[in-house]
């Protein structure tokens, strides 16, 4: 897919590196449990590889039109059955922090509802994460998703961490 200024596209070999630099970032992790070491973000890259080619469609690379240069993940994905608003698909994205503030979030996050609802013919999408990263929620709140107010405890995190408790965001396609 490709917007006014970004291409999400398949994972190559090339988006590795990057991509474990960013997942070894700790502002950019900052609302994820913790940073990945690079295998872990190896493993990562390997689970959304497989996932884009078994269902067509996953969290893509996104790389700038100007330079080709890998900037971060956004797209698609089920939400883990765990979770109690499950089954679903949730809009994504994790950018490199260099990348942060110039809207390629809303901007990539806004071609993949497209492909949603355009080519899955999904009516529903759903975005979440840790109540207190207001960021992220701006950018769901650009994306024309809305709150109703629910709010749980992520599965996979601990209670105790002031990341378990997460909000939801949803957006409707009729």
């Amino acid at each position: 897919m490709k917007t006014d200024r970004l291409i999400l596209r398949d994972w190559t070999d090339n988006d590795l590196e990057p991509f474990a630099e960013l997942n070894a970032d700790p502002e950019v992790m900052e609302f994820f449990p913790s940073v990945l070491s690079r295998s872990e973000s190896d493993e990562l890259a390997r689970a959304i590889r497989n996932k884009i080619r078994i269902e067509g469609w996953g969290p893509w690379a996104v790389e700038l039109r100007s330079s080709g240069e890998f900037i971060g993940v956004v797209g698609l994905q089920k939400t883990n059955m765990a979770l109690p608003f499950s089954p679903s698909v949730e809009v994504a994205w994790r950018l490199a922090k260099a990348y942060w503030g110039n809207g390629y979030a809303t901007e990539a996050a806004t071609a993949s509802l497209s492909y949603a609802t355009n080519t899955l013919n999904i009516n529903q999408v759903v975005s979440f994460t840790a109540k207190v990263n207001t960021r992220s929620q701006a950018v769901m709140k650009k994306i024309g998703m809305y709150s109703a107010g629910y709010e749980f405890d992520h599965p996979d995190v601990p209670i105790d961490s002031p990341l378990c408790r997460h909000v939801l965001y949803k957006i409707d396609f009729n």
